[in-house]
């Protein structure tokens, strides 16, 4: 007996805290302060797999902010607290995907309407106004090399090199082997590392 205790009691203490298992435990109590203090803690990360998904775009805020409503509206589906990471990535992952569907049939829309109107008529009313970026052109186009990865490469990377999770982190959160997940980053820097240097050809 005492020697199970004393195995307990190690592991007790070699194993890392879950120090966001009560804070989620509270949201699927309706604890507004719970949602709060999550945001804080995991709006950065949140906000990279939705970017990880879209790219660069007007409407990264406002989906954004719909993960953390259906965070909390969907709190009470969270059957098992431990998985809260995969959870909350699954909640982005998707809301994201949403997103881009509507999207691709807004642009669809804006194309039928600009061939309806002709090029001269929409010039002063295209959407590019909204779109600049206030970054440098080096800044963008490491953005856009980024984003132009498959996505199965683009959101490790993303979650590892922009947000600094580690590998088993990403493993969690996307259901997938931790090596697995190496694998997937070593391909997404090598990719990414060709495409840039296409963009650096004369």
């Amino acid at each position: 007996m005492a020697g199970v205790f004393s195995s307990v009691m190690e592991q007790a203490l070699t194993e890392p805290q879950d120090q966001d298992r009560p804070l989620f435990e509270a949201l699927a109590a309706g604890d507004e302060g719970a949602l709060s203090e999550l945001m804080q803690r995991h709006g950065r990360w949140v906000r990279g797999v939705v970017f990880a998904v879209l790219g660069p775009c007007d409407e990264l805020d406002d989906v954004v902010q719909k993960v953390w409503l259906n965070a909390w509206r969907r709190a009470g589906s969270l059957e098992d607290v431990s998985r809260w990471r995969y959870w909350l990535y699954r909640l982005a992952h998707n809301a994201a995907i949403d997103a881009g569907r509507k999207r691709q049939r807004r642009r669809g829309l804006w194309k039928r309407f600009t061939a309806a109107m002709g090029p001269r008529q929409v010039e002063a009313r295209g959407p590019g106004a909204q779109r600049r970026l206030e970054q440098s052109e080096q800044h963008k186009r490491v953005l856009a090399a980024i984003h132009g990865l498959p996505e199965i490469y683009r959101e490790p990377f993303v979650l590892r090199h922009l947000e600094e999770w580690s590998y088993r982190e990403i493993a969690q959160a996307m259901d997938l082997p931790v090596d697995t997940v190496e694998t997937r980053l070593v391909r997404a820097r090598r990719l990414l590392r060709e495409a840039l240097a296409s963009l650096r050809e004369p």
